[in-house]
């Protein structure tokens, strides 16, 4: 019972979705013995379901964060886990699979509503006894609640994307990777700034996004960004962080790609956009600045640079993608030079 408590306590003291996993998987492990334990995400991909791991303990050895070995793919198809597959289509709580050798696995999707996004996956030796599957069952629940108010507090109310006051904490990661990556990189090495994998900050704005709500009214106006952040959803890749900044504009943090792959999949969603039909309202563009983020430059600079790179392709042309980069080399922007006390709208 104490070792119990102590588990529900220590879940319930973390305000990080990472942490809370970790926390999970240990109370599974110790309280269940179980041999191995997984974090699951389940994402939806061009009407396609796929299921990738974001955390994994085994038995002896310390959790840890699974990192997408290729993140351009949204991980492994759900039919590869049939019961799995079976049980998220009649929204069971439960599914379980036993190999030829005798080995349990046992899943819990975890809920919220008709959406599940996330699920435990338990592998054991043999079967579990009635008493450790309600033992599990009650961790589980625990993490339900906790994860749903970490989400209500972390996601903008209207679209489901991550809201602004989770962006600092996000960028902040980023940014230390950034620096991690720079501080190990040899220092003769010599390659092309294209060649390079490098973080990007992409900046988004529904164009003439005035007009819609002018014209068609809030509701319509409402539902053209909330198919939006699907699309954003749908074209951004598993480990990108996408955000609502508020009104018509976006923000997305895009994970460790080369400029010509960041350039592919922002554009990617650009055309998406472009191509998809929304209800009432017909066709709906978005322009779009990107940037790279840079360990040693602030987050203002960062977001101001991006911000410069957007207002140009709005005022030229609209419904395009703009690398700030590409634009200063070009003489087309202007360089600003860093000011930790700007601030750029």
């Amino acid at each position: 019972m104490d070792s119990l408590l102590k588990h529900m306590v220590d879940m319930t003291g973390h305000r990080d979705h990472t942490m809370l996993d970790v926390s999970v998987m240990a109370a599974v492990q110790e309280l269940a013995g179980a041999s191995q334990t997984r974090v699951l995400s389940i994402t939806t991909v061009r009407g396609q379901q796929y299921v990738r791991s974001r955390a994994i303990i085994c038995a002896g050895g310390a959790a840890r964060v699974e990192e997408q070995p290729d993140p351009n793919l949204p991980g492994e198809p759900l039919g590869a886990y049939p019961e799995l597959a079976d049980c998220i289509a009649r929204h069971g709580t439960s599914a379980q699979a036993v190999s030829g050798e005798g080995k349990l696995t046992l899943w819990l999707p975890i809920w919220f509503g008709d959406k599940a996004d996330t699920c435990l996956e338990i592998m054991h030796p043999t079967p579990y006894s009635a008493d450790t599957i309600h033992v599990i069952g009650g961790i589980v629940s625990v993490y339900r609640n906790f994860q749903n108010l970490l989400d209500y507090s972390e996601r903008d109310s209207l679209t489901g994307l991550l809201n602004r006051k989770t962006f600092d904490d996000q960028l902040a990661k980023m940014l230390q990777a950034s620096s991690e990556a720079e501080a190990a990189a040899p220092a003769p090495e010599r390659r092309h700034p294209s060649d390079l994998e490098r973080q990007w900050l992409a900046v988004v704005d529904v164009d003439h996004f005035k007009l819609v709500n002018d014209k068609f009214g809030h509701l319509y106006g409402d539902e053209v960004l909330i198919l939006i952040a699907n699309l954003m959803q749908s074209s951004f890749r598993a480990n990108d962080r996408v955000f609502r900044f508020g009104g018509e504009e976006f923000v997305v943090l895009l994970r460790s790609t080369r400029l010509d792959s960041a350039r592919n999949i922002i554009d990617r969603f650009r055309t998406n956009v472009e191509a998809h039909d929304f209800p009432q309202v017909g066709r709906v563009t978005v322009s779009v600045g990107f940037v790279s983020i840079s360990a040693y430059e602030s987050p203002v600079i960062t977001l101001g640079r991006a911000d410069q790179a957007l207002y140009y392709a709005k005022s030229h042309g609209r419904n395009q993608v703009c690398d700030y980069e590409q634009l200063v080399a070009g003489g087309l922007l202007t360089a600003v030079a860093s000011n930790d006390t700007a601030e750029f709208f």
